[in-house]
């Protein structure tokens, strides 16, 4: 025989879990130090000049 759950509760235990999960998620997407954003800035800027700096004098 199947056990019986509480349809509530377990509505409640899954919205938890996926609220964990966005949280996780927002942390790592949010949740960086000003030196890290920095730091990323400074070698996305780095690339665009490296591959500038590398096209021919005809390529537009």
């Amino acid at each position: 025989m199947a056990e019986i759950i509480n349809l509530r509760t377990a509505r409640k235990a899954r919205k938890r879990a996926d609220d964990a999960t966005l949280a996780e998620q927002n942390r790592a997407k949010f949740g960086r130090t000003k030196g890290e954003k920095e730091r990323d800035r400074i070698e996305a800027e780095r690339l665009v000049r490296r591959i500038d700096g590398a096209k021919r004098e005809g390529d537009a």
